[in-house]
């Protein structure tokens, strides 16, 4: 199944590269339900039991409206502004809502959860949608000032390395071949931008153009998101997620050398970021082939993943291997 996106000239002209701090949030709301994205963001979580947030009620309410699989309301995160767009410009266009057309997007969302519109919260949600985007604007807000908030300089730090480096990227090999070197998943042809996703979908921009957002706390999801008459809105996998949390160390661990090896230590504590093998034979000292060599057995062994940009093969961490790298295991 796929999702199809055909672009026409005018759309061409009309990308753009965008940050959201809305966006974050709402992820970051999801990926608290989601095991599998935990292994990426473990100081992140640890941060958050050590505070805790009494968020109980507002998370509940998010929760309701963000099945696994299946529609979440348009309207609690609309098309990012652009790559300057503050918190509280984003909140502001939530609770700016039409109710009517909230009131569709929460039938619609809740729809996707057996049951749910049936329940007494998803009742009161439908029954008076006013209510229910101002005290969902609200829930929203309370989240991003505990969960967000305080790492958000870093975060969009990292988010601005990503857009910064496609953006060099999109100068170098155009449009076409940037999308598909965004992910695996994202493949152009003749116009068209085929997404690999769990439902058929088909959209022709008309002019609109598409929003390219880098996502942290989407990871590792591709989303396509946002229905007319909303912009399309393509929300891909930021790059070089392992070195988010991580801090800069002076020196290889002795027991990570102990369980690895020197040679293959050292070349998973050097990918903060990610980098091709010449790359990191250069920053290294070491022989590419020798590189080469350790760079497959680490990724045989689950500790690193690649993928390739252009003629360029990239490696980095995956969240076990953050883990050794970081002490965290």
């Amino acid at each position: 199944m796929v999702n199809r996106l055909h672009f026409g000239p005018d759309d061409l002209l009309r990308c753009r590269f965008a940050l959201s701090p809305l966006w974050e949030t709402q992820e970051a709301v999801r990926t608290l339900k989601r095991p599998d994205r935990h292994g990426y963001h473990p100081q992140w979580l640890r941060r958050i039991r050590e505070a805790g947030h009494g968020l109980e009620r507002e998370l509940a309410a998010l929760w309701l409206l963000m099945p696994q699989r299946g529609y979440t309301p348009d309207f609690l995160g609309p098309p990012p502004i652009g790559p300057a767009a503050t918190f509280g410009q984003e909140i502001a266009a939530v609770r700016a809502a039409d109710p009517g057309a909230a009131r569709d997007d929460l039938a619609r969302a809740l729809a996707c959860t057996p049951g749910a519109a049936d329940s007494p919260q998803g009742r009161a949600l439908l029954a008076d949608p006013a209510r229910s985007v101002r005290e969902l604007s609200d829930a929203l807000e309370a989240v991003w000032h505990a969960l967000i908030e305080p790492d958000w300089p870093r975060l969009r730090t990292f988010l601005e390395a990503d857009v910064t480096y496609h953006s060099r990227r999109l100068a170098e090999v155009g449009l076409g071949a940037l999308l598909g070197e965004l992910d695996s998943r994202l493949s152009w042809d003749s116009g068209t931008l085929t997404v690999a996703r769990s439902a058929d979908h088909v959209r022709d921009l008309a002019g609109q153009g598409l929003v390219l957002m880098p996502s942290v706390f989407g990871w590792p999801d591709v989303v396509g998101g946002h229905d007319p008459p909303w912009q399309p809105t393509l929300v891909y996998p930021a790059r070089g997620i392992g070195g988010l949390w991580t801090e800069p160390t002076e020196h290889t661990s002795e027991a990570l050398v102990r369980l690895l090896g020197r040679g293959r230590a050292t070349v998973l504590a050097a990918l903060a970021e990610p980098a091709t093998t010449s790359a990191l034979a250069h920053r290294l000292g070491l022989a590419p082939s020798s590189v080469s060599a350790h760079l497959g057995t680490l990724r045989d062994a689950g500790l690193l993943v690649s993928r390739r940009y252009g003629h360029q093969v990239l490696y980095e961490r995956t969240p076990l291997g953050i883990a050794l790298a970081s002490g965290g295991i």
